[in-house]
């Protein structure tokens, strides 16, 4: 028998807090990428460009999350990591 059973555990998910920009955009890629309904780039894209957060699936949060940050900051860190290869 499992003596875990005796108290109540805490489940953590994502914490929002602790995600770079890198991390977040590589978050909802996957997102978008799970929904296979649209190309995850072609998203991310719109949404920098409009700033329209339907082009986000709010599938696991991912809208919510990518509205953490600016969208100049996304596209700076974006051109950034471009840039340094």
């Amino acid at each position: 028998m499992d003596k875990n059973l005796d108290y109540t555990m805490k489940f953590e998910g994502i914490s929002e807090e602790k995600l770079s920009i890198k991390e977040t955009l590589e978050y909802v890629y996957e997102a978008l990428e799970e929904k296979k309904r649209y190309d995850p780039i072609d998203q991310i894209i719109g949404y920098i460009l409009s700033g329209d957060s339907s082009y986000i699936t709010s599938n696991r949060n991912a809208r919510s999350i990518i509205k953490k940050y600016e969208r100049d900051e996304l596209l700076k860190e974006l051109l950034k990591s471009y840039l340094s290869k």
